[in-house]
């Protein structure tokens, strides 16, 4: 059974006009067909479309099936946006079918890409929260500056992954079970030393994902399926 996302469906009890559309014009449903909805907050609703005209299409919930979080803690990933916008949409798909409950882009020194439209992103967001079954759908934050972002209160764990040298254990060392983590991925050039000082000082613990040097999309994808794994219950 396909999966709609109703972010609103307890409020309004119909379908968001692109997800209508889908419903209507491209699988062609009609009233009495039942569907699959997600709100993306923790919940499946069973409904029964009731109406369906033009591009709306309303829905009565019949059954209310809450899904338990798939892993523990609250887990962030923030990176610096690449220049090739496809590695990015890559990115945010396969970190969604993975787990995990916030993006972050974050401007830095050697950022290929200065501006970053979340828009399309929250779409491919969502269409692979529905693909892979999940009931919760990760935020997605507009871009900020390095200095700004390192200053916000996080709870829990913070760590940023550089390629400089020195003594940085690896990831998988030092992540504690259940409890929040935030990951701090760099671009292609790297963090600046200036921006890996900064952070180091305001609470974030230098990291190593491996003996690979991994472009960013790869890299911060690995941190995603690292702390995943430490955090499935």
């Amino acid at each position: 059974m396909h999966i709609f996302y109703t972010p609103d469906i307890t409020v309004d009890g119909e379908l968001p006009e692109e997800e209508a559309g889908h419903c209507l014009r491209v699988l062609r449903l009609g009233v009495g067909d039942e569907v699959m909805l997600t709100d993306g907050k923790g919940f499946f609703y069973k409904a029964v479309i009731t109406a369906a005209t033009g591009k709306r299409c309303q829905v009565k919930v019949v059954e209310t099936i809450g899904q338990a979080p798939l892993w523990n803690g609250h887990l962030h990933l923030a990176m610096a946006p690449t220049k090739n916008m496809d590695r990015i949409e890559w990115f945010a798909e396969k970190a969604t079918e993975i787990g995990f409950d916030e993006l972050s882009f974050v401007n830095c020194r050697f950022s290929e890409r200065k501006v970053i439209k979340t828009e399309r992103i929250e779409k491919i967001v969502v269409s692979a929260v529905k693909q892979s079954l999940k009931a919760r759908k990760p935020l997605v934050n507009e871009l900020t500056d390095f200095g700004k972002f390192i200053q916000q209160k996080f709870e829990g764990q913070k760590f940023i992954a550089h390629c400089y040298e020195g003594d940085k254990p690896l990831l998988k060392d030092v992540l504690i079970p259940g409890k929040d983590a935030v990951v701090l991925i760099g671009p292609e050039g790297d963090f600046s030393p200036e921006e890996v000082q900064k952070a180091e000082a305001a609470g974030f613990q230098a990291i190593s994902l491996g003996k690979s040097r991994l472009r960013t999309e790869t890299a911060a994808l690995v941190a995603v399926h690292i702390m995943n794994l430490f955090n499935q219950n």
